[in-house]
């Protein structure tokens, strides 16, 4: 289990990758548009710095939001294991108590044969007395 929780985290790694990949790619095609946008404007460097901070906080928020899906991820896949092991723990249980009620079961079914069997032979006996 525990590679299948390291193989999510993986993925969640390749995903906040690209996703970041792509916010840098869009924010470096604006950075391009806004540089000649900024010399005709005459705003300065507000343009391209809003740019980079978008960028910026847009990278945070991927990056702190796949950590938290990860962690919860994590501690689900903790809580599935433990209640498998829960669960076979109890399949145990009951299947040992199912295996005592059937040796009880074979014992009583034992018994009523052999009673029957010398209440056969008591009647067989108490005939020939009569006779």
């Amino acid at each position: 289990m525990a590679k299948k929780s390291q193989a999510n985290l993986e993925q969640y790694q390749d995903v906040r990758l690209s996703a970041t990949t792509r916010i840098w790619v869009v924010t470096v095609a604006i950075l391009g548009v806004c540089i000649p946008l900024s010399a005709v404007t005459r705003s300065g460097a507000i343009l391209p710095l809003v740019a980079i901070g978008g960028a910026a906080v847009g990278t945070v928020a991927v990056w702190r939001s796949d950590e938290q899906k990860s962690k919860t991820n994590y501690l689900q896949q903790q809580q599935i294991e433990l209640l498998e092991q829960r669960l076979a723990n109890l399949e145990t249980i009951v299947s040992s108590d199912d295996l005592n009620l059937q040796m009880k079961i074979k014992q009583i079914e034992a018994r009523d044969t052999f009673s029957d069997s010398s209440d056969s032979v008591q009647n067989v006996c108490k005939s020939t007395k009569k006779l």
